[in-house]
């Protein structure tokens, strides 16, 4: 997905024949006496679960407002420190990078961000929560990093950045810090209404060689263990957002196409519109929820 560094399954870290780290992080890891065998029996129970939930109906019951939850109630406590204090959170060092992006003219038109923005600490204020919104000339909603590139093409006359460098994850992170503790608020715009549908039945759809779907894992066994690790809602209110398993700031497009990796199904390229219906339906199944970006996330 993108540079090697930046695929679904980081280069760091193996994999079993296609299925994603996570499920066999135990029974990959280096160890050795009682620990491995502790390794080796998780990874027979984790691959034992996953292949009776492939067989399982999904109920793909709606997560009631009152029992939404953000991932970080289920981080341990060193990690929810880490997002808590801005000195200690890694993501906050793309936010900078994006600060400085933000005042830095670039294009044929020698314009910055703030030449037309000003000061994003007011501008950008509610801005994140509102996106994917939807895009007159193209007739199809955008997430926030085409916005951004599409201002970068029309407004500075400048090439657009390639999806999940370190450019593009800074300014996104920077715009959406301005934006940390507001509710996330998806648009009430008609026009979204078919695009939301088709993200939600890609969320409900079995897909890949192992008949897994989204909602298989996020809406009907969250809270639940898998290899160790609490399985989230699926909320994304903190992106973009340090992973400690990427050892980066990564997109939500970079998490979903981890996902799909990880159901050894067909991954879209990164700008597909699959993504864009996929994260406005989950903002708009996350509305009210506060923005947390930078997030940090295991």
């Amino acid at each position: 997905m993108g540079r090697l560094s930046r695929e679904a399954t980081s280069p760091r870290v193996p994999s079993r024949r296609g299925v994603p780290f996570s499920l066999f992080a135990l029974a990959t890891a280096e160890a050795d006496g009682k620990g491995a065998a502790r390794c080796v029996l998780t990874g027979i129970v984790s691959a034992l679960l996953l292949s009776a939930l492939t067989f399982l109906p999904s109920l793909a019951t709606e997560i009631a407002p009152q029992d939404r939850r953000s991932a970080y109630a289920d981080m341990s406590r060193e990690s929810k420190a880490m997002q808590d204090d801005d000195t200690a959170n890694p993501g906050m060092l793309a936010v900078l990078d994006g600060e400085a992006l933000w005042s830095r003219k670039v294009g044929a038109a020698d314009r910055s961000c703030a030449d037309c923005h000003g000061d994003a600490a007011q501008s950008m204020r509610g801005v994140a929560v509102r996106y994917p919104a939807f895009d007159v000339p193209s007739g199809r909603p955008i997430d926030l990093e085409e916005r951004i590139n599409r201002e970068r093409a029309e407004r500075q006359k400048a090439p657009p950045l390639r999806y999940e460098s370190d450019d593009l994850l800074a300014l996104s992170a920077y715009v959406a810090r301005q934006s940390r503790g507001q509710p996330i608020a998806p648009p009430p715009d008609e026009r979204l209404a078919p695009f939301a549908a088709a993200g939600r039945d890609f969320f409900s759809k079995r897909q890949g060689q192992l008949n897994l779907s989204c909602a298989l894992c996020h809406d009907d066994n969250w809270g639940k263990r898998l290899a160790g690790n609490i399985v989230p809602q699926g909320h994304p209110t903190g992106y973009p957002l340090y992973r400690l398993e990427w050892q980066s700031v990564g997109s939500l497009q970079r998490r979903l196409r981890n996902c799909i990796s990880g159901m050894r199904a067909e991954v879209p390229a990164y700008g597909a519109p699959e993504y864009v219906n996929l994260e406005l339906y989950l903002m708009q199944r996350a509305r009210g929820m506060p923005m947390e970006s930078p997030a940090v996330r295991p």
